[in-house]
Formats: structure tokens, C-alpha cells, sequence
């Protein structure tokens, strides 16, 4: 298994992952019903930058890094971090997340922040927080999930230097 930087004929690979979690409603604020064509932009245009972890040919998770605000708060990016139900539990999101720190120093960032982390994804908080991000804020009922209803959303930020 390794990371490499993905190119935009890996989004047919990544469109099934990305669609799944999308679809399911409870980890992106994304539209459940977002279009291959939408989703390519998010992942794959807006960001500086967007990765892969694959094994034997097949994309396993992905991930996208992007500068967080412009002007004075450009020092800061923010990373997307997705991988594919038949692959979890494996250690990838910790390596797409050791492998975006290492990308964000040589980008020249500073830190990383995650914006919008929902309350009831206990697995991708507890995972950070071991990393070393902090929660620095609460957004009370920011985020709809669909069978919890309203909870809340995380900030999560990281000082990499």
C-alpha cells in the first residue's frame, strides 16, 4: 500500500468512496445527493492538492489538502480525509493524516485545521486527537446528522512547527 499524489483519472476510483460517504450523510456536510461532477471539483479542483492511498492498482482512501483562509490566515490549510467501508479499520486515515502533515510542512504551512468535524464521528475524533489535534471549538447542533438529528460540530487545529 502507498500514498501518491492523485492524477484526474483516479476519480472514477475515488467517485464510489466519495459517493458512499457523501450519501450516508454522517461525516461531510455535503449534499447526500451531490453529483459525480460536483464532487470532482470539491476533491479534486478547489483543493492544492489531493492524494490516494492504493494497493495492487485499486484506490483504497483519498485525501485532499487546501489552504484553510487566504491573506493573513494562509499559513493554515485544511485536509478532507475519505476511505473506502471495505478498507477501514486498517490504518489509513492515520496514514493519510501523517502523510498530509509531512505535505502541509513541505507546502509550507504551519498548521492544520479541521473545520467541521461532526460530534458523533467518535472514530475520526479520537484518531485526531491521538495525532495531536486539539478541539478549539464547539458548534452546538451545527451538524444534521441523519439519525442523531441535530449534533454538534468540532474544530480541531494542530500547530505543526
Amino acid at each position: 500500500m502507498h500514498i501518491r499524489e492523485a492524477t484526474r483519472e483516479d476519480f472514477d476510483q475515488i467517485w464510489p468512496i466519495f459517493h458512499d460517504i457523501a450519501a450516508a450523510g454522517e461525516t461531510y456536510a455535503y449534499s447526500r445527493d451531490i453529483t459525480k461532477e460536483q464532487a470532482q471539483t470539491l476533491w479534486m479542483e478547489t483543493p492544492k492538492k489531493t492524494y490516494v492511498v492504493e494497493e495492487h492498482g485499486q484506490i483504497l482512501g483519498t485525501y485532499y489538502i487546501k489552504t484553510n483562509q487566504s491573506g493573513p490566515g494562509e499559513h493554515v490549510c485544511n485536509c478532507g480525509y475519505m476511505v473506502s467501508s471495505a478498507a477501514r479499520g486498517r490504518g489509513l486515515a492515520t496514514a493519510m493524516c501523517a502523510h498530509s502533515q509531512n505535505i502541509a510542512r513541505e507546502l509550507g504551512y504551519k498548521a492544520m485545521q479541521f473545520n467541521f468535524v461532526a460530534s458523533t464521528n467518535e472514530g475520526a475524533i479520537r484518531l485526531w486527537q491521538k495525532l495531536g489535534y486539539a478541539t478549539v471549538g464547539r458548534l452546538p447542533k451545527a451538524f444534521h446528522h441523519p439519525a442523531r438529528g441535530y449534533v454538534d460540530a468540532l474544530i480541531m487545529y494542530k500547530w505543526l512547527e
